[in-house]
Order: C-alpha cells, then sequence, then structure tokens
C-alpha cells in the first residue's frame, strides 16, 4: 500500500534529478491515481514537502514545485556551506566502512555519467553530499542536507549554467581523498570551492525541461511505462484510466508529465 511517504520520496527523488521543473505543477487527483491511493494520502505528502520548503499551494494553482529566488538561492547555498563544512570539521576520523561506501557512491556517479540518464547522474551528484554526512554519523543534519541539497538543484534549473558532470564528481572523489588522508583542513577548502563553483550564476539552460522524459509507474507488483506516440503492452489499461478520469488535452499533458518526471529513482 503506497502511504505518504512513498510519495514525498518519489517527488523529491525527481526534484533531485531535476526531472520536476521550479513551477512544476503537481495535482492531487493525478498523483493519487499515479500512485493509486486516495487524495487524502497525497494531501498528507504535499503537506509534508511544504513544511520542508520543497512544495508549496495557492488557492488559484493549486500545489507545485517551489521557484526559489536569487536571495533564497543564496541562503540555501550558505546553508549548505555551514553544515558540510560543520560536518566535515568535527569529523576526527572517518573508518574505513565509510570511506568505502563513498568511493562506492564515486563509482555510481561515474556510471551514470558515462550513460545517458541525466536524471540518475543528476541525482547521483547531488546525493552524494546527503551519503557523506550519513557516513560522517550525522543522519539528522542528513535529512536537512536533502532538502536544502533538493532546493539547491531548482535553484541551478532556474539562474544556473550547467555545471560539468565530470567535474562535479572530480570534485567530490578529491573530498573523499582528503577525508582518508585525515586532511580536515583540505577537504573543508575543496567542499568551499566546490559549492562555491555549482552556485555560480550563469545562463539557464531550459531544454532538458521543456522535453518530457519516460517515466515509470509503479501499480501493484508491476511498472507500466507510458511513451507518448508508443504504448507499450499492458499499457492500454492505463491509458483507459486516463480517458475515464478525464484527463485529455492539457491535463493529460500535465498528467503525463508526472509520469515521466517521477521516475523511481532511488530504487535502482
Amino acid at each position: 500500500m503506497t502511504t505518504a511517504n512513498d510519495i514525498s520520496n518519489r517527488i523529491m527523488e525527481a526534484v533531485m534529478a531535476q526531472k520536476l521543473a521550479p513551477g512544476s505543477r503537481l495535482g492531487e487527483q493525478q498523483l493519487a491515481m499515479l500512485f493509486d491511493c486516495s487524495r487524502t494520502i497525497v494531501r498528507e505528502a504535499l503537506t509534508r514537502l511544504a513544511a520542508r520548503g520543497i512544495v508549496t499551494v495557492s488557492a488559484r494553482r493549486g500545489w507545485y514545485v517551489i521557484e526559489p529566488s536569487e536571495d533564497e538561492a543564496r541562503e540555501a547555498f550558505e546553508a549548505r556551506r555551514v553544515i558540510e563544512t560543520g560536518l566535515i570539521r568535527t569529523t576526527t576520523r572517518v573508518d574505513k566502512p565509510a570511506i568505502k561506501r563513498l568511493k562506492s557512491h564515486l563509482q555510481r556517479e561515474k556510471a551514470a555519467i558515462a550513460g545517458a540518464d541525466v536524471g540518475a547522474r543528476s541525482f547521483l551528484l547531488g546525493d552524494f553530499h546527503v551519503c557523506l554526512a550519513e557516513c560522517l554519523g550525522h543522519k539528522l543534519l542528513a535529512g536537512m542536507l536533502r532538502d536544502l541539497t533538493a532546493r539547491t538543484m531548482l535553484v541551478a534549473a532556474l539562474y544556473q549554467s550547467t555545471h560539468d558532470a565530470r567535474a562535479s564528481c572530480a570534485d567530490h572523489a578529491d573530498i573523499v581523498d582528503a577525508l582518508e588522508a585525515g586532511d580536515t583542513e583540505r577537504a573543508i577548502e575543496l567542499m568551499l570551492q566546490h559549492i562555491g563553483q555549482v552556485e555560480t550564476v550563469g545562463a539557464v539552460d531550459h531544454q532538458a525541461h521543456g522535453a518530457l522524459f519516460v517515466v515509470l509507474h509503479q501499480v501493484g507488483d508491476g511498472l507500466r511505462e507510458v511513451r507518448i506516440g508508443h504504448v507499450r503492452h499492458g499499457d492500454q489499461e492505463v491509458m483507459r484510466e486516463v480517458g475515464s478520469r478525464g484527463f485529455h488535452g492539457a491535463h493529460f499533458t500535465r498528467f503525463v508529465r508526472l509520469l515521466w518526471a517521477l521516475r523511481g529513482l532511488g530504487e535502482a
């Protein structure tokens, strides 16, 4: 049975993967249909995300992903600087299992960069900072960093030029090397440089958000996939249900965008 936590986690993953653009509508009825649950559960999930500063609601627009202002962008990055450098500064030693986990994460980053899944790449690059906090023994702050990282992903979609993924992965590797060597000051210096580079304001690349991406929809025990112009075996039922719920025209487009955006990135 789908829970509010399942829905909020999936939306967070989509935001971190930059598959949900700032300002994206999150219709209660559409989400209830996607997750095969009641609108009450959907509303609970969205309310939780609103409290975390990821979505907001208005009488006119309903629920939608936040669109951070430039001031909010600066605040989010500054908060990350304080938290992430503080985590490293208070760390006396990083044990071998933690280093092994961080290096495994780096390998997944490199594999995603070499592949064609831009969403997985974005998610893993952002999730590195959450993984680092967990490896340093700060699970509570890891949750805070997950929210801040998601917000800075939205900032990047609005205000930043695309930060080279390979350079970002290389930054992460250098930070892990410094931690493994016990050089805390070097790790702090590298983290500050890394966050500063990601924060750099430049041209906005809207192309990735203008395209529609395929999304896997968890229904019961199986996965259904919807593509514009191509309906796979087993999807006819989904398409009939879309029509029966009155999702036509703009409503249908928003429904399919949600299907594409809420891909189960965290399940890999």
